[in-house]
């Protein structure tokens, strides 16, 4: 039997690569002659560089040291190179809520270290460009990521105003002119977005009223980051109702306008880059995972595009995961007695989900 193994991961417990090789070993303490192949999935947010390198051979991560953090602190930045010039960059490593350690900064907080990655990253030679934009800190319209690739805001007299986050809105106040001239060039093959959210840059359902209180905004701070993001679009143009420009606290508008990206639905591009879709021709059987499965992970999300590919490809597939708001579903909680429990011991608790699907399917093929 050919087994595919693409589980996500199992948030704020294990990673999607180590979440599937415990999968495979408890499915190979049971059935050792099976060929296993482990595809480590996410959506492009957390998660996706690991799974494009653990996947993806040839692939290298490269760190880029001491770029600007969230809240102006030096953090790491990490990209993956792939063998045919693609970089991928996780939005999330180096602006991402989690750096802010719970102190959150949702008018000061940037998105600058994400634009010196991947400016490292076409240092290094790429020649296209993927960038996942789950887990941002901040609600910069990706103005601090532009600013690192060269992008400028000018006064009435022609002057550059400098960029720093913590007078960001003072220059807002004053531009009339967002400036291009000196922005590095967007690698030759393009620049893609990965995302799941298809949220515009203004209004109810934009970056600032949607996902600004997540970031800590309160009910003085939005109508504040609302017009920060309304005076951005003034200047920069563009199209802010696209789906996706809210996306990263409207990190997509500012990358859309700024630099001429597009779009894509994260987990679909995801699984074209691991090569998904051809692995589950030839398959037998997929499993795939998540920390909680209810109702919205078939949409959008990296479980519900595994699970798609699979009836695509008339493979018979099942989830397992940490709890389950749908019956059927094989849980982490239920065979470790609690879900505190299987929180604590993620690997040991997928080794044994692995291992009983496979008594399962011995006994009989898994519907």
């Amino acid at each position: 039997m050919r087994i595919v193994v693409a589980p996500d991961s199992f948030k704020g417990t294990i990673d999607a690569a180590d979440a599937a090789e415990a999968l495979a070993a408890g499915w190979r303490s049971v059935r050792p002659a099976d060929e296993v192949r482990c595809v480590p999935m996410a959506d492009g947010g957390e998660g996706t560089l690991a799974a494009v390198v653990s996947a993806s051979p040839g692939a290298r991560l490269v760190d880029v040291p001491d770029v600007t953090g969230p809240d102006g602190r030096p953090v790491r930045g990490q990209f993956a190179l792939l063998p045919d010039g693609t970089a991928v960059v996780e939005l999330a490593v180096a602006s991402g809520l989690p750096l802010l350690g719970g102190e959150l900064r949702p008018l000061t907080a940037t998105t600058q270290g994400t634009g010196e990655t991947i400016s490292a990253a076409l240092d290094a030679g790429a020649t296209r460009l993927l960038i996942g934009l789950g887990g941002s800190a901040s609600t910069d319209g990706g103005f601090g990521l532009l600013s690192a690739l060269g992008a400028r805001l000018l006064n009435d007299a022609g002057q550059e105003i400098p960029y720093a986050p913590s007078t960001f809105d003072a220059a807002m106040a004053v531009a009339v002119t967002f400036d291009r001239s000196r922005m590095r060039s967007a690698p030759p093959a393009g620049v893609v977005l990965l995302t799941d959210v298809t949220n515009p840059l203004l209004g109810e359902r934009g970056a600032a009223a949607v996902y600004g209180p997540q970031k800590g905004a309160g009910e003085n701070e939005l109508p504040l980051l609302e017009g920060r993001l309304t005076r951005l679009a003034e200047l920069m143009g563009g199209d802010p109702s696209h789906p996706g420009a809210g996306a990263a606290g409207g990190t997509g508008y500012g990358l859309l306008a700024g630099w001429g990206a597009v779009v894509e639905p994260g987990a679909p591009a995801v699984a074209r880059l691991l090569g998904l879709p051809g692995l589950l021709t030839s398959a037998d059987l997929l499993i795939t995972g998540e920390g909680r499965y209810d109702a919205t992970s078939l949409q959008g999300k990296a479980v519900g595009e595994v699970v798609r590919l699979a009836e695509t490809a008339n493979v018979p597939a099942s989830v397992v995961a940490g709890e389950s708001a749908v019956d059927g579903v094989l849980t982490l909680s239920s065979l470790a007695g609690s879900a505190s429990a299987a929180r604590s011991e993620p690997a040991r608790w997928l080794h044994r989900a692995g291992a009983v699907l496979a008594e399962r399917w011995t006994a009989g093929p898994l519907t």
